[in-house]
């Protein structure tokens, strides 16, 4: 019994998986508009992307969330190609140091800001993690994904690549466990307001 539930589960898990990877949003490179912009760091290209939609006037401001204590905004405007509109509408986050902390970070800034839109950018394997996180925090915002590909993870071939394969395994746990986590709370109040 308790080896069929095993197999159960795994079977499960696997097809959980392939679902999860075979949905990643492709790189994003249509026309996105929103009231502001967060970027959730982990890599380059994030920033990059966030920086150039800030550049292009796509949001009146960025928060760039997530960014070591050490760096300077005059250091990551040279890093990500700045311009302008850098200096006076980019902010940098440095309390979150992880997903749960990018949203709560992002939440405060969002409201404090009054913003009712929000493109966020970050890798297209993160993208389903961040946006469950980001809900939970806010509600009533409207999330514009904007995915991008990281340069070191092949993720259409990552049955080939077994860093990419590590990379999307502990991302899909991850992910489960987001789902887990911001429902408990909805489970918890429907039931006690059933009572």
């Amino acid at each position: 019994m308790f080896s069929r539930l095993a197999f159960v589960c795994c079977i499960a898990y696997l097809a959980g998986f392939i679902v999860f990877v075979a949905s990643l949003p492709a790189s994003s490179t249509r026309g996105v508009h929103a009231d502001a912009i967060v970027a959730l760091t982990g890599g380059e290209e994030r920033v990059d992307a966030a920086v150039a939609l800030l550049e292009g006037g796509v949001g009146k401001r960025l928060l760039i969330s997530g960014v070591h204590p050490f760096i300077t905004k005059e250091r990551l405007k040279r890093i990500a190609h700045g311009g302008q509109r850098f200096d006076c509408c980019a902010d940098l986050g440095f309390m979150a140091s992880n997903t749960h902390e990018n949203a709560t970070e992002t939440a405060a800034w969002t409201h404090a800001h009054g913003y009712r839109s929000l493109i966020v950018v970050t890798a297209n394997y993160h993208m389903p993690r961040s946006l469950i996180e980001l809900s939970a925090d806010m509600p009533g915002v409207a999330l514009v994904p904007y995915p991008v590909e990281p340069e070191n993870i092949e993720v259409r071939v990552w049955w080939r690549d077994p860093h990419a394969f590590r990379v999307l395994q502990g991302e899909y746990l991850k992910y489960l466990g987001s789902l887990v986590l911001t429902a408990l709370p909805a489970a918890v109040e429907q039931t006690e307001l059933a009572q």
